[in-house]
């Protein structure tokens, strides 16, 4: 039988083989711990406590925002220093609680829980909307409000999202290696929402290891299957991995919903699981260390709020100053200008470079190849759309699907004129986007 996958995408290497053999370890922080109330898409969460109280690990401290919005927990024992702007991983000043670790690690005491057959619907997204969970595959979407659909009978699939399908980060591969029942366990308590729907796992197949445990662990599962993905860029984008699973597609103006589907990556999956059976909520995260100017390439669980120059240094350190520096991957991350930022809820990995091979391309005039059509899984014509873009033709960049871009990088990849065509697309994306919301 065929492989399942989307039309488009493009062949990167994978860089995987640096840390995928890598168990997870388990990194406690040296200095403070700085948690930012914008881990989320939507409002930020809300301090609830105040410079010079004692926090203890599990603690809540900042509230929901809003209905879109998450809580954010205390991740070690210590005490509040400041509350202040301090800079993310993106680049930008948000208001951050600032946690002096006092390195005992005091715990508070999580409530009692049900089993998860005696649990309501509305208990078990009472469970997950409290603990602060939202996609952790780097969108960070609160996922009590994903789960929370107008029409949840009309929801036919719940996707695992186990592709990892940007080069380098592995930290989704060791977990369904280590710890495949926390995956398998997230799914069980999500499809108690659903009456309806059949859980989905998708995997990518080159990871024939992962397939093997999910399938052997889902075989008593009537309402679970495992399906092997061909192995290309962007695969786990969520309209690609939604149409290669189900067949369905949808577009820019679509939720998955609208579709019938719900997808959440491996990460959170494992989180819901442990907020829905032990009562824990959102604290930590693994994260793939890697790239070529990284000593031990490796995946750690760390809590959030942790620097990530610490983390850099679990890794050995690097082995020359990198060129480049990565937040997330190489094909959809970004680029830091310093690592004395948090490890937040979305931080799926860092990536060091000993040389930033983009910057040294010098972009010539389009050849009129075609390859960047070839390669987009949108099916739009990218070189075009730049041309748009870089014109400032907001109006004809519109009507030709602009919107519709997301932004993977598959047309910038393949361009022989290195054009960066993402990047022009990107910007104008945002300004079409900054528009429509003021109309």
């Amino acid at each position: 039988m065929a492989l399942l996958t989307f039309k488009g995408g493009v062949h990167p290497d994978d860089g995987k083989s640096l840390a995928k053999d890598r168990a997870i370890a388990e990194v406690k922080p040296k200095g403070d711990l700085v948690y930012p109330v914008s881990q989320h898409i939507g409002a930020p969460a809300s301090p609830i406590v105040a410079v010079g109280d004692r926090v203890l690990k599990g603690q809540k401290i900042a509230e929901a925002g809003g209905f879109v919005s998450a809580p954010v927990y205390a991740s070690v024992s210590g005490t509040v220093k400041a509350i202040e702007p301090r800079f993310n991983p993106t680049g930008a000043k948000v208001n951050c609680i600032v946690v002096e670790n006092d390195g005992e690690y005091e715990e508070v005491t999580y409530p009692a829980v049900k089993p998860l057959d005696e649990m309501s619907k509305e208990e078990i997204l009472n469970a997950i909307g409290e603990a602060g969970i939202v996609g952790m595959g780097g969108a960070g979407f609160p996922t009590r409000v994903k789960l929370s659909p107008k029409e949840p009978d009309k929801i036919d699939y719940i996707i695992a999202n186990c592709a990892e399908c940007e080069p380098y980060i592995t930290a989704d591969y060791r977990r369904m290696m280590e710890t495949p029942e926390e995956l398998v366990g997230g799914m069980r308590a999500v499809l108690k929402l659903f009456d309806n729907a059949k859980g989905i796992f998708g995997v990518e197949d080159n990871k024939p290891d992962c397939i093997a445990k999910l399938k052997e662990l889902t075989k008593d599962e009537p309402r679970m299957e495992v399906l092997a993905l061909k192995t290309k860029y962007p695969q786990g984008g969520e309209r690609q991995l939604i149409y290669a699973t189900t067949g369905r597609a949808i577009n820019s103006a679509m939720l998955p919903a609208d579709a019938g589907c719900v997808v959440d990556n491996v990460e959170t999956m494992i989180t819901i699981n442990r907020a829905v059976t032990e009562g824990k909520p959102s604290m930590e995260r693994v994260v793939t260390v890697s790239g070529n100017a990284v000593n031990e390439p490796g995946n750690f669980k760390v809590p959030f709020g942790i620097n990530q120059a610490e983390l850099v240094e679990a890794a050995g350190g690097f082995k020359t100053e990198p060129e480049k520096i990565i937040s997330g991957g190489p094909m959809m991350g970004f680029s830091m200008f310093t690592l004395d930022v948090p490890v937040t809820k979305t931080s799926s990995s860092i990536l060091g470079f000993t040389k930033d091979e983009v910057a040294e391309y010098e972009p010539t005039a389009c050849i009129n190849c075609g390859r960047c059509v070839d390669a987009c899984p949108s099916r739009l014509i990218p070189s075009r759309l730049a041309d748009y873009a870089e014109h400032h033709d907001e109006e004809t960049f519109t009507k030709h699907e602009g919107l519709e871009c997301m932004e993977c990088g598959s047309c910038s990849y393949v361009c022989p004129a290195k054009r960066p065509l993402k990047q022009a697309i990107g910007s104008m994306r945002k300004i079409a986007l900054a528009n429509r919301k003021k109309k």
